[in-house]
């Protein structure tokens, strides 16, 4: 038996729409039962917000269905610690030596603290880790050495210590342009010069290796100048390096689909001698009042923001399992719009889902079912296989909700088989494919903040009264259940030790 198939009886038809080809095509990897699957990860230079929450959860939602069919998964997201300038044609700042230079840090503190940000937001979303998590910074060798077989097979030229990717000279064999549907002729003429660009052949040209300015920081030796990497290259490089030059599936944001991954398909091209991948996978954007969500744009909210509820344009605090769920309530192709009513209307859905996933294990069989829940599970499985089709699997699953209820109700009945079925349909799309989880252990937390703070409230009002006898004895009786208090200037405050 295939393994793909060990996991559901369907005949395995998972379909995915692949951006190069413009339609929904049949996944076969390339060697099965291994696939693997690159995506491009954030440039830590500022806290994540819910444009970076969207490809994470989307590929995630990829990563474990994959999983679930019995597929060898190998997940690489990288992590840009290096060469993303601030404007897209080669020019301007490094944006992680620019945000060093104003907090007077050295890079890679940035780089560190913004990583370990991220980590802590992608787990409170319920995000699995990739398999590997490559660093820029960390594969300077292996895109020096691509650059070498770039310019060796006379598709890049050197200015000035620099290397640029000579698109005009590729289009002429192959075609630049063929992900993003843009031509090149258009390109050319569509294109304001910028300052410094005097270097290129042509304004569509991208670097391949940059030569440092004097006050760059982040620099490494090369056979050109003291340098860094373009952007795009690093792409290209990690992928090929733990993937294979040829691999499954290449997927990002749809803000990346040019002039980013057009890149990295010439680049592949010319040094490989083949496109990176077969399937090109690409998330819509989130978008607040119609426009995109983003740094650049200064209308992005932070996943803290979400959590804490400190923005001015939110009515409350969303938890993790709340932006997770308004996420996969959009197919990842469809942009979603940020409003507080969406959210709040996520929440309640949300949480309806997993209360069903308790309510079940109370359910009583009996000797009929009035509902078809094979059906039901074909439902899910067909809509995961269009294309990661979540709204239609969340569709069903409320199908399902409603028919847990009315069996809670003593309206319905179902048997015991199927009631087995339908536990599992829940634990699996629910817990495993979608990646819900009880955000119940969450408000124990708070109710403990609370419960602490009147205990603390009530030390603080013996101290004031000069009664220390109890504001000694609550304190030495926290000692005693391993909660450290200390006194401070600001207050009290605790710990568990």
């Amino acid at each position: 038996m295939h393994p793909v198939l060990k996991i559901h009886s369907m005949e395995n038809t998972l379909q995915i729409y692949n951006t190069i080809s413009r339609k929904k095509e049949i996944f076969e990897p390339i060697n099965p039962p291994f696939v693997g699957l690159y995506v491009c990860g954030p440039t830590v230079y500022g806290d994540g917000h819910l444009g970076h929450a969207r490809p994470a959860i989307t590929f995630d939602l990829v990563f474990r269905y994959l999983k679930h069919l019995g597929y060898k998964v190998r997940y690489v997201r990288n992590i840009t610690d290096v060469g993303h300038l601030e404007n897209d044609a080669d020019e301007g700042e490094d944006k992680i030596a620019k945000k060093a230079r104003l907090e007077q840090l050295e890079p890679m503190e940035v780089v560190q603290y913004f990583t370990d940000r991220y980590h802590k937001n992608m787990d409170q979303l319920n995000v699995n880790r990739p398999s590997i998590e490559p660093r820029a910074s960390g594969h300077i060798i292996e895109q020096i050495e691509m650059v070498r077989k770039i310019l060796e097979k006379g598709f890049a030229y050197e200015s000035n210590g620099s290397i640029y990717f000579d698109v005009k000279k590729y289009n002429d064999s192959y075609q630049y342009g063929k992900l993003s549907g843009r031509v090149l002729d258009d390109l050319l003429s569509n294109t304001r010069v910028l300052e410094g660009q005097d270097e290129k052949r042509n304004s569509s040209d991208f670097a391949l290796w940059k030569k440092a300015q004097p006050e760059h920081i982040m620099r490494w030796p090369s056979p050109w100048s003291d340098g860094f990497p373009g952007w795009h290259m690093e792409c290209s490089a990690m992928s090929a390096k733990y993937l294979g030059e040829k691999f499954d599936i290449h997927g990002g944001g749809m803000d990346l689909l040019f002039p980013h991954h057009e890149s990295e398909i010439a680049q592949s091209q010319v040094a490989n001698g083949n496109e990176p991948c077969k399937y090109w996978m690409h998330n819509n954007m989130i978008t607040i009042n119609g426009q995109k969500m983003g740094k650049s744009l200064g209308n992005f909210i932070t996943l803290n923001e979400f959590f804490e509820g400190k923005h001015a344009s939110l009515e409350k605090a969303y938890s993790p399992m709340t932006i997770r769920f308004f996420i996969l309530q959009a197919h990842y192709r469809s942009t979603l719009d940020f409003s507080n009513e969406a959210l709040q209307a996520a929440e309640k859905g949300m949480k309806r889902l997993l209360q069903g996933v308790d309510t079940l294990k109370s359910l009583k069989s009996s000797n009929t079912s009035v509902s078809d829940i094979k059906k039901l599970t074909d439902n899910c499985y067909e809509a995961m296989n269009d294309d990661f089709n979540s709204p239609i699997v969340i569709a069903n699953l409320f199908e399902g909700l409603r028919i847990i209820n009315a069996v809670n109700d003593k309206k319905e009945t179902l048997t015991a088989a199927d009631l087995e079925l339908l536990t599992n349909l829940f634990q699996t799309f629910i817990l495993e494919i979608l990646g819900l989880k009880s955000e119940v252990e969450d408000s124990n937390s708070e109710i403990l903040d609370g419960l602490m703070q009147m205990i603390l409230n009530q030390r603080q009002q013996a101290k004031a009264n000069k009664d220390y006898a109890t504001s000694d004895k609550i304190r030495d009786e926290l000692i005693k259940l391993g909660i450290v208090v200390k006194d401070g200037k600001e207050g009290s405050s605790w710990s568990i030790e």
